[in-house]
């Protein structure tokens, strides 16, 4: 395959994530921290409702993971806004982004990527339960924004990550005695994989992590992001 056609492939269209369009109702008050994943324009203004219900400002941060916010999901969708001032008999109006929030979920990680070019939303929302059951310490896992096979091998895990999927990656243990191990990304090009990102991390029981893969416009082959979590458990408050 080309290098053109393989940018035709990767940047065809942006994959909503499997897993997001559940039909449960979300909790009464959900504690989320996000990070903006859109390397064209790195920077947002984004805002939420708080547990009382007034608009607040998303706490996002360069590079890495909010601090904890609470909302409330309004018919078990979390929703974000452009706006600080919403018309509450046309909230739709200032809608940036929102998403099913799956039945039970009280902590989430939530990856706001940009939308296709003048899309209405103007956002997307990827989430990834947050609680110490769902995301392990220790563990990562990798969210597919192409639309091209993907396979990851971190250490002694070999696992493939399929377009607009969450790949679940478990604790790596085959590591040598500096916690390092190879983590190597591939895709899929006709019938032979090619690697297109490979490097040595650091793996410890202290922190996960979120590997995004991404295309950027021009770009002729994918781009990994990697967001590291090393914040302590917090009890719910």
């Amino acid at each position: 395959m080309t290098p053109r056609k393989l940018l035709l492939v990767f940047t065809a269209a942006w994959l909503p994530v499997a897993g997001l369009a559940q039909h449960n109702e979300g909790p009464a008050a959900l504690q989320i921290r996000a990070v903006l994943h859109d390397p064209l324009h790195p920077v947002a203004e984004l805002y939420l409702a708080d547990r009382t219900g007034s608009v607040v400002r998303l706490e996002l941060v360069a590079e890495g993971w909010s601090k904890p916010q609470f909302t409330v999901p309004i018919n078990g969708s979390l929703v974000l806004y452009d706006n600080a001032t919403v018309d509450p008999k046309k909230p739709g109006a200032n809608m940036a982004a929102s998403c099913k929030i799956p039945a039970n979920t009280q902590r989430a990680m939530i990856v706001v990527v940009p939308g296709p070019a003048d899309a209405k939303p103007a956002y997307r929302l990827v989430l990834v339960d947050d609680s110490a059951k769902a995301f392990p310490k220790g563990e990562s896992r990798v969210i597919s924004l192409v639309a091209v096979e993907m396979a990851i091998e971190a250490g002694e895990h070999k696992l493939p990550v399929h377009p607009g999927k969450i790949t679940d990656v478990p604790a790596v243990k085959r590591v040598n005695e500096f916690n390092m191990a190879q983590a190597n990304f591939y895709y899929k090009d006709q019938q032979s994989w090619v690697a297109f990102t490979e490097r040595q991390l650091q793996f410890l029981d202290a922190f996960r992590r979120v590997f995004i893969i991404h295309a950027t416009p021009g770009a002729i082959q994918p781009a990994v992001t990697t967001i590291v979590d090393t914040a302590p458990a917090r009890p719910l408050n």
